[in-house]
């Protein structure tokens, strides 16, 4: 079933039904560590919607909580790291990080910073090399247990990464560099290898980028990033972690307002964001 937040509250889909769940906060029901068992009991109360929620309803599914992000998690995000800061002399800081025991785990931003469905991500004026990445998202209540999924994007100014690798806040954290949504998918396990990430950019109605991967390239599994994520952090709502992109557009490309990306993770469904 997804878990979503509306301009009314929060919803459930379940097999094309949807149901409203009047008085559900946000925080407190994406921090419940029994959220599928707990979104089950809520149906059987719950009030269905016979038309279901318009696109334009739909909010990024975030309340209080932090979005975090992995980093160098599939090969190739570690060849395009490695190539764009070779001339800062950082090349081989991602090649260490990729083989290393430790996980780059990096903040990425709060609720304000983030877009939902069908609103716009932003690209940085100082910056003239952007790229979405598109990444499986992990929603972990506060006691460390991964609660659902969802999609991410983690915009990038790859020229200001690339410049020092010590700049990497200022690439990924500022306004609009987040997109998250649809919704939450809750399910009974984990999402299988074999699960693909799907990314299309879009500009003037055209195709110009198209990719995907399997989390089967992912080098390491979600609990590992969460487990490390938890060391020595508290998150009392819970929060969002990044797991990583394995899809990176050529050197060559670059994002233009008013570019449409589209990131689709089945069964969880198709984030649509414009640029600004």
């Amino acid at each position: 079933m997804r878990l979503y937040k509306t301009r009314r509250g929060v919803a459930v889909e379940e097999e094309g039904v949807w149901y409203d769940l009047p008085g559900a906060g946000w925080d407190a029901m994406a921090n419940r560590s029994d959220l599928l068992s707990f979104l089950r009991t809520q149906l059987r109360m719950a009030r269905k919607l016979e038309s279901g929620v318009n696109d334009d309803a739909l909010l990024a599914p975030i309340g209080s909580q932090e979005v975090w992000a992995a980093g160098v998690t599939y090969v190739r995000s570690r060849e395009a790291r490695m190539e764009e800061s070779k001339d800062a002399g950082g090349g081989s800081f991602y090649d260490r990080v990729y083989g290393a025991e430790r996980p780059e785990l990096f903040f990425k931003a709060t609720a304000h910073r983030v877009a939902g469905p069908g609103a716009g991500v932003r690209i940085r004026k100082d910056s003239k090399w952007n790229v979405p990445e598109p990444e499986l998202a992990l929603l972990v209540s506060s006691g460390g247990k991964i609660v659902g999924y969802t999609i991410g994007n983690d915009m990038s100014s790859r020229d200001i990464e690339g410049e020092n690798p010590l700049y990497l806040p200022q690439a990924k954290v500022y306004d609009g560099s987040c997109g998250l949504g649809p919704g939450v998918l809750v399910a009974e396990g984990a999402l299988g290898k074999e699960t693909e990430i799907r990314m299309e950019v879009r500009r003037k109605g055209e195709q110009v980028f198209g990719g995907g991967t399997t989390l089967a390239r992912m080098k390491r599994t979600p609990e590992e990033l969460v487990g490390w994520l938890f060391r020595e952090s508290s998150f009392p709502n819970g929060c969002y972690l990044l797991t990583g992109t394995g899809v990176v557009p050529p050197d060559d490309f670059t994002l233009h307002g008013g570019d449409e990306v589209r990131i689709t993770i089945e069964p969880i469904g198709t984030l649509v964001n414009g640029v600004a």
